[in-house]
């Protein structure tokens, strides 16, 4: 039968011990550190790549040559079937008689209205 381990060699076992958990630790925090770095950059190439918002819309219906609403380019009412104008053309359409949208106003932002 073998001698029982000495207090100081049980002391150095539980360090390595210690030491083996914590590189095991710290590599697992290092992988998620590299994890949430990368989705960082890949956040803000996203926003750089993102086009800029348009100034204003021109809401169509289901028959592409019905023009429903003039809006703004922020307008959370535009619907799905609207197509980015320049200010002329908003303004145009407004004197068309094209009917502005009633939740963003955008004749009152073209200075059409007071």
């Amino acid at each position: 039968m073998s001698d029982p381990p000495s207090r100081l060699e049980l002391l150095h076992f539980a360090r390595r011990v210690v030491v083996q958990q914590a590189m095991a630790s710290l590599a697992q925090l290092d992988g998620w550190i590299a994890d949430e770095e990368r989705r960082e950059a890949e956040r803000r190439r996203g926003e750089e790549a993102r086009p800029s918002r348009p100034e204003w819309l021109i809401e169509r219906g289901l028959n592409r040559d019905n023009v429903v609403a003039v809006h703004q380019g922020d307008c959370w009412d535009a619907g799905k079937r609207h197509v980015t104008v320049t200010r002329a053309q908003a303004v145009e359409a407004l004197r068309q008689q094209v009917p502005a949208c009633t939740q963003c106003r955008p004749d009152t932002a073209l200075g059409l209205l007071e």
